[in-house]
């Protein structure tokens, strides 16, 4: 089959699959939202484990300098899995942290994604990654694009994952650049959210890790050296989920849309690139109509321009049934969190569109604590004091060019 013949095929499906209806779990009222979801999670074989710590990083000024601390604590291995890694001052730091570690003896084995690479304006070069690899660490590109590259397009691994000798695991939205410190000329700072995990829960994402790094690697790379006995770091329970082409490709868009379906009081998010799926769309819309207070942060400005004006087109869509949406204008909110009855809560690297629900790899926390769910709150009211409404009048206000290309990005759903 051509190249041609198999994207036409692809898109095809992503029309196909957009349009099923999927019917989320029924809202049980004698059970609480946090219970009615694990639940769920337990009928579909996901583990929810319950010895766990979780820490909030609020940007990439909190990250980076906690993940280089972890670094230079390691003792056995390093495992890193990104989208990209920005060839920029931060990368420098980094892979110098990572190059003392591995002449210690750490082993260090990075993945970045061969689009997330060349998509971004510093990638890493052929001659940058042989520089890596002579200071003994080991770098692999995920599923390498070759001509016509325009097949590579879809399947990319978008999840950012870090374990450091099975014991400490990072995950959240916030690859390896220097704007995620420092924000970008024309849209500001960049903020995001990124989690730090140690118990119980490490051991899903090594497990991440290492069907990746074995399955491009050829590699066999196993065993109890990177599942350390005693993983006990407190009593946070956290399920993590992962969305896998081809092993669980359903399985992200319907735990979110009964995380939202379970909601009885309240569902706060924010999302990028927010031109959700129909499922997701179902879910809030029967979220709003069942009187649950549905509040959306999207962002004014976006480093994909295209995709601000289909978050208004279908922001102001479902501000009209009653959701309350925020048009966040303190630079681009990268973040992907989201809270249900201030009971649980997600950090990830999944974002709410078709993009992340029906193509690529994923990976993303549901946090089971109302501590932890109050803490991100507190961040999420910190960007909403950052924000406006997205009213009648803001909307009346946007011109017919801006407001035909939220028409259009709302058409092309199935693809972006």
């Amino acid at each position: 089959m051509s190249a041609i013949n198999r994207i036409f095929l692809f898109l095809l499906l992503g029309i196909i699959t957009s349009c099923r209806s999927f019917v989320p779990l029924e809202r049980a009222d004698y059970m609480r939202s946090d219970s009615a979801l694990a639940a769920y999670l337990k009928s579909e074989n996901i583990e929810v484990t319950d010895k766990n710590s979780v820490e909030f990083l609020n940007g990439g000024q909190e990250k980076f300098p906690r993940l280089f601390e972890d670094v230079r604590n390691a003792k056995s291995h390093i495992h890193l899995e990104y989208f990209n890694f920005r060839n920029d001052s931060l990368n420098e730091i980094l892979i110098s942290l990572l190059a003392q570690k591995a002449a210690e003896g750490v082993e260090v084995r990075a993945l970045f994604d061969a689009f997330g690479n060349s998509s971004n304006n510093r990638p890493l070069k052929k001659r940058h990654l042989q520089e890596i690899r002579s200071k003994g660490i080991e770098i692999v590109k995920f599923d390498p694009m070759r001509f016509p590259w325009l097949d590579y397009a879809f399947a990319r691994d978008h999840r950012k994952i870090v374990v450091i000798d099975g014991k400490v695991g990072y995950t959240g939205g916030i690859n390896v650049a220097d704007y995620y410190v420092d924000g970008l000329e024309g849209i500001g700072k960049w903020r995001d959210m990124h989690a730090r995990v140690e118990g119980e829960s490490v051991a899903k994402l090594q497990d991440i890790f290492l069907a990746m790094w074995n399955g491009e690697t050829g590699q066999s790379i196993g065993g109890e050296k990177y599942y350390p006995e005693g993983a006990v770091a407190g009593n946070v329970d956290i399920a993590v989920v992962d969305r896998w082409p081809g092993k669980n490709p359903k399985q992200m868009r319907r735990v979110y849309a009964n995380a939202i379906n379970v909601a009885k009081d309240s569902v706060q998010l924010i999302n990028p690139y927010f031109v959700p799926t129909p499922v997701i769309r179902k879910a809030l819309k029967k979220a709003i109509a069942d009187g649950v207070k549905v509040e959306i942060m999207i962002s004014e400005k976006s480093d994909i321009p295209f995709t601000p004006d289909g978050a208004y087109h279908v922001g102001y869509k479902l501000a009209k049934l009653g959701a309350d949406v925020y048009l966040y204008s303190g630079g681009f909110n990268h973040s992907k969190i989201m809270s249900i009855d201030g009971k649980f809560c997600t950090v990830g690297s999944t974002n709410l569109n078709s993009r992340s629900l029906f193509y690529d790899y994923e990976e993303n926390l549901f946090i089971f604590d109302e501590a932890a769910t109050k803490e991100l709150l507190k961040h999420y009211n910190a960007d909403k004091r950052e924000s406006y409404k997205l009213t009648r009048e803001v909307w009346k206000k946007r011109s017919a060019w801006r407001k035909f290309n939220g028409w259009l990005a709302n058409l092309l759903t199935p693809f972006i």
